[in-house]
């Protein structure tokens, strides 16, 4: 069997993980504290914390940016669920605008075009790790006084070309951006999450709600010399990472530059594998983008059938994956909220396939998946 994705864990995080057990300290400690650090680093940015995941990262950047219920907070519908929930947990209204289908990430000009004077923020996404237009979108929200959130679930090692310089994806360019380490995502710690931002009263609000509201962290009363008794500060809640994952996440930093150099050559390879087939539209990178190629995703001709061509290739041992789902077709969001016209997000659902893509992937395995899909079109 070709699954979709296989996450790279070898015996330097499985030693990793085992030194946290091992230390007494698994909850969020100096692992955490260490991970945060070198992630930071890592994209450029002057604060970064830690989360449970990337849902509960959102979710925290949208409190700490005070988004409350009755703002109106622009995003896409055609993106994981989570993107759109966070808004909703906060009392939001998410409203839905359309993607540009070359990129499949949100269209700058129609998110203009969706502001109205109940509109505190944007949520952008950056899909499959393809970079979003941030120069339009950071523009359009300056000019009008919005929060700018980077949805970067994918986007861990992308990079964008900005004001002349090549950036990593997660330096400050919007006001926060979050981060994914589930298994599918290029770096993985099981779970967690990550916020960056360059703003400190951000940054204290992040560490603050993700605890409990807890004025003084547990490692600095377990570590103090003097008793201790700590405040809540506001409602706060249990989305704190373990020490055993950051152990892992340390690790996996260290493996970025590696798998996005093996990710970046997959593509590739499958651009001129699949270059000569009519109609079949490949991923386009921008030229003032670097993708992590989170996943390779390709648009199908027009009256191929999606599930027919799926199920040739699991009939061949090879998963895919439909193209990335619309919030707004589901159950919870069909009560006819505020959205634009979204036909390009349904088409890029209903017409486009994920392909397996991960840094294990032999050319063999490579060429069978394009030999299965060239065959069945």
């Amino acid at each position: 069997m070709i699954p979709i994705a296989i996450p790279l864990l070898e015996r330097e995080e499985a030693d990793a993980a085992r030194e946290a057990v091992l230390s007494g300290w698994v909850s969020q400690g100096p692992q955490v504290a260490a991970f945060e650090r070198e992630f930071a680093t890592l994209v450029g940015a002057p604060h970064a914390c830690a989360v449970s995941n990337c849902t509960t990262a959102l979710h925290v950047a949208l409190i700490a940016a005070n988004i409350g219920p009755g703002d109106e907070v622009i995003t896409v519908s055609h993106s994981f669920i989570a993107t759109a929930n966070c808004i909703r947990y906060c009392g939001a209204i998410p409203v839905f605008v359309d993607i540009d289908p070359a990129t499949y990430n949100i269209d700058p000009a129609l998110a203009a075009d969706a502001i109205t004077p109940r509109t505190r923020a944007i949520v952008l996404v950056h899909q499959m790790g393809m970079p979003c237009d941030l120069g339009s979108l950071v523009s359009l929200a300056k000019r009008h006084g919005l929060i700018l959130i980077e949805d970067a679930a994918c986007a861990a090692g992308s990079e964008i070309r900005f004001n002349g310089h090549w950036e990593r994806i997660g330096k400050p360019h919007g006001d926060i951006a979050c981060f994914s380490f589930h298994p599918r995502k290029v770096i993985t710690t099981g779970e967690g999450g990550m916020l960056t931002t360059s703003n400190p009263e951000f940054d204290r609000k992040f560490r603050l709600l993700r605890q409990h509201g807890m004025s003084v962290p547990d490692t600095v009363r377990h570590g103090s010399s003097q008793v201790i008794f700590e405040d809540y500060l506001m409602v706060g809640f249990n989305y704190r990472m373990t020490d055993i994952q950051a152990a892992v996440g340390r690790k996996q930093l260290e493996r970025l530059p590696e798998l996005l150099s093996r990710r970046r050559t997959l593509a590739s390879r499958y651009a001129q594998l699949l270059g000569n087939l009519r109609n079949l539209r490949l991923p386009n990178e921008p030229d003032w983008a670097r993708s992590n190629w989170q996943s390779y995703c390709v648009g199908l001709p027009e009256r191929v059938d999606q599930r027919a061509v799926m199920q040739s290739l699991l009939d061949q041992g090879i998963a895919t994956r439909r193209g990335i789902m619309c919030a707004h077709r589901e159950l919870v969001y069909s009560n006819g909220g505020p959205h634009q016209d979204l036909r390009q997000s349904e088409h890029a659902q209903d017409h486009s396939i994920l392909l397996p893509i991960y840094a294990q992937m032999d050319e063999h395995d490579q060429s069978r998946v394009a030999d299965a899909l060239r065959a069945h079109l």
